[in-house]
């Protein structure tokens, strides 16, 4: 079955060793091809975020999204779950990274895989994204409206996350970048000076501003899905993979 997939629950050990809920999906009858860590926004583990995993393996890479608020609330629903999060001040920078480490790891063994990874996240999980494309060795990041990269949030948000402007330099792997016009975190201000940032230290990235498209114009399952936008930014997302993740690591 050459377009079948498999996709479940999986166990993934994470930052200080700690064993962590994630959801995997594997393409059934393909040959063994890169694979994609998704990183999920701050609404949390839930049943969208699994889709895009699963969307992953329709094109014939593995993926996985590991639970990145399962120790702040476990067993609870992912509101629940992204509420806890949020009043401990977010995911530490440090335990997203041994989080995402542990995930592509994960895919690296996989008989599925050709031992590279890539990283894709959204909101929260884009800013995350790059991250981890600056703390860990991956061939190719994909942020999708990442929030607050450049500059920390207001007060009034209570995330405790830093300005990653500073380690801009540790990128070691192409970016993509996928961003709305009229999207407020990050506006379109700051997706310049992001773009002028890497542009000066060298960095290979590719950013795409989508008009009339704001923030999460990905969810399909909300107000803010811009159909055109998403269509069109999900066509550069797989030409991007298609490119960075062929061939063996």
């Amino acid at each position: 079955m050459r377009d079948g997939l498999e996709a479940g629950s999986v166990t993934v050990t994470g930052a200080g060793g700690d064993e962590i809920e994630a959801y995997a999906a594997h393409p059934v009858g393909a040959p063994p091809a890169g694979g994609v860590v998704v990183i999920h926004h701050m609404p949390g583990f839930d049943e969208a975020t699994k889709e895009i995993t699963r969307k992953f393996a329709s094109w014939g890479w593995s993926a996985v999204c590991p639970n990145l608020h399962q120790r702040d609330a476990p067993g609870a629903d992912p509101d629940d779950a992204a509420a806890a999060s949020r009043a401990a001040g977010g995911v530490p920078d440090e335990r997203l990274l041994g989080d995402v480490e542990g995930a592509a790891t994960y895919l690296r063994d996989h008989p599925t895989g050709n031992g590279k990874v890539a990283t894709i996240g959204f909101c929260s999980g884009g800013r995350q994204s790059v991250l981890a494309g600056i703390g860990l060795d991956l061939d190719a990041a994909i942020d999708c409206y990442g929030a607050f990269l450049l500059t920390p949030p207001p007060s009034e948000y209570k995330l405790n996350v830093a300005s990653l402007e500073p380690r801009l330099g540790e990128l070691s792997c192409p970016l993509l970048g996928l961003f709305g016009a009229e999207d407020k975190a990050p506006t379109p201000e700051e997706v310049k000076r992001f773009d002028e940032l890497l542009t000066e230290l060298g960095k290979p990235h590719e950013f795409h501003t989508f008009d009339d498209a704001g923030h999460a114009f990905f969810a399909a399952d909300r107000p803010a899905y811009r159909q055109a936008a998403a269509v069109e930014g999900w066509r550069l997302v797989r030409e991007f993979l298609g490119r960075h993740l062929a061939g063996a690591a």
